[in-house]
Formats: C-alpha cells, structure tokens, sequence
C-alpha cells in the first residue's frame, strides 16, 4: 500500500503530491466526457475547480485542492473511500465523501440533500462545493450540456443559488464570483 500523501511541514503545498493526485484523477476520469455540445474531456472539470481554488480563492491547503480534483472520483467512477483514504489520507478522503452525492437516491433527493445538507459541511468541503459551483455556472454560461432548455438553465441556476446558501460565510471573494455568475443568468436563457 501506498503512503498517504502528506504535506512537509515546511511547504504550504506541494506541487508534485498535487500533481500525483491529478494523475489519479485523470486516470479514474479517463473515459469519461462532460455533457458540453464538444463532449471535452471530463477531468478539465476537477482541474477547473482546482483552478478557481488557487487562483480566484487563493487557496494552497493541499486536502483541500487535492479533494477539488477528486471530488468527482466516488460519485462517478468505481473508487472508493478506502481506496482515496489509502492513496492520499483519511482527510482528503473525508473532504471528497462530504461532497459526494449518494447515487442510489433520486435525483431530486440527491439535489435536496445538497441544499439541506451544505451548512453542516465542513469549511473545507464547503470550498470544493463553492468551487463545483461557481464552474458549472460557468459551463452553463459558456459551454451548456447538449439539448438543455432555457428553464432547465434557469432551473439549474437557481438551485445552485439554492445550495449556496448554506455554503454562505466560507470565502467572501469566491461567494463574489458565484453571485456575479448568478446574475448573468439571463445570458443562457
């Protein structure tokens, strides 16, 4: 078994364990494509949340970054939380759980759950979902999946507002972006 990945005390970060874990992720995302009219390639979702956390958030906590490139790996591949935990520690691994929805439960549940639940998640967890957000608003705006309605956007739009509420008091700056993206909801319709 691996080593979990861990960050010297000396470094605020480090780039080759992050760059270890975006291997993983690329690897478990490989044959997957996200809903975008092109069909591109599904891991440039976990690197643009990566992305927004350090370079719109300012953020370097390696669990944190490290989850934001996972997030995806339980919910929508066969890895595990085991499997996470052992690879990169209990800590990723519990970040990457929080956000996961339950995929046996329908798909209204499932996005209720989110809404209900974003409060009591924690900060870090709360960044990633901040994060999966503020890039979706963005796809929605840019880059819409293939087929979607005017009122499955606005739809979409509003229930992400929805579960940002409770995620509220996290990050200022990044609950910023996520409003200013809210507002250009008009864009897509």
């Amino acid at each position: 078994m691996e080593q979990p990945l861990t960050t010297p005390p000396q470094e605020p970060w480090a780039p080759a364990l992050l760059f270890e874990v975006l291997a993983f992720a690329a690897e478990k995302h490989r044959h997957q494509r996200r809903k975008d009219a092109e069909a591109s390639p599904y891991i440039n979702h976990p690197i643009a949340l990566a992305h927004v956390l350090t370079r719109e958030g300012g953020i370097q906590d390696l669990a944190v970054l490290s989850a934001a490139l996972l997030h995806d790996t339980i919910e929508d591949t066969e890895t595990t939380a085991a499997e996470l935990e052992g690879r990169f520690g209990s800590q990723v691994a519990a970040i990457v759980l929080e956000v996961t929805d339950d995929k046996n439960l329908e798909k209204h549940v499932r996005k209720q759950h989110q809404i209900d639940h974003a409060a009591g998640l924690s900060t870090e967890a709360k960044l990633v979902k901040l994060a999966d957000k503020i890039c979706n608003l963005r796809d929605v705006l840019g880059a819409p999946p293939a087929g979607w309605s005017a009122a499955r956007k606005q739809a979409y739009f509003d229930w992400a507002a929805q579960v940002v509420v409770g995620l509220r008091g996290t990050h200022p700056g990044l609950e910023a972006i996520f409003d200013g993206l809210y507002a250009r909801r008009a864009d897509c319709l």
